[in-house]
């Protein structure tokens, strides 16, 4: 009986390793296997990441700040940002347009990575932001652009439309007024501060630039 026993058990340990060392190559070849896939899925220059560049020029004595993305000899899309915001806005926009598009997104002066001048010596006006948006476009070699404009990016892009309508090939607005009927009562407390710089119609906007008004932009 024990000499049974033991027969048994040498045939069991025999087949385990029998079985063992047929399921080996298998689990070699397991291994091997997400090196194999890997090397398959490797990206095509087609399917590579989309690359966004930070930039600036220097445009009548201040710096602009600008994200770029997209092949240099594709169609040119202008993305003017809104207030209290920056072209960081536009961050999950600009790669879902530069596999087609020449994206070009600017910060105005005090906003973003832009240079902030002195209020003393700079003007803050649309005509100012249009003038620096239009010299950097100028200074990149750009005649003919598409425009996306949003909320403060619509009066800046109105001026270049109305100083160059030749080119622009498209123009998509959004939370954008081209009219003062458009500018509700919001918009009350920024026009007491447009017609009197006072400290306190100035006090009065500090709510547009809180953190809790602008973290979700």
């Amino acid at each position: 009986m024990l000499k049974k026993a033991t027969h048994l058990a040498d045939t069991s340990v025999a087949l385990n390793r029998r079985r063992f060392s047929l399921g080996l190559p298998l689990l070699v070849a397991g291994a091997a296997a997400p090196q194999e896939v890997v090397a398959a899925k490797a990206p095509s220059r087609d399917e590579a990441p989309i690359v966004t560049y930070y930039r600036t020029k220097t445009i009548d004595g201040i710096k602009i700040f600008y994200r770029e993305a997209g092949p240099a000899n594709a169609p040119v899309v202008l993305l003017l940002h809104g207030f209290p915001t920056s072209s960081h806005m536009f961050r999950n926009l600009i790669p879902e347009l530069a596999d087609r598009y020449h994206v070009i997104a600017p910060d105005y002066p005090g906003f973003g990575q832009s240079d902030m001048p002195d209020r003393a010596t700079f003007s803050y006006t649309f005509d100012r932001f249009g003038e620096l948006v239009d010299g950097l476009l100028d200074a990149l070699g750009v005649k003919r652009y598409a425009m996306y404009v949003m909320d403060y990016g619509a009066p800046v892009g109105w001026r270049l439309a109305l100083k160059h309508p030749e080119r622009i090939t498209a123009l998509i607005v959004q939370n954008g007024n081209a009219y003062e009927e458009g500018l509700k009562e919001f918009w009350d407390p920024i026009k007491a501060y447009w017609s009197d710089h006072s400290q306190e119609h100035r006090k009065a906007l500090h709510v547009l630039v809180a953190p809790e008004t602008t973290k979700f932009q």
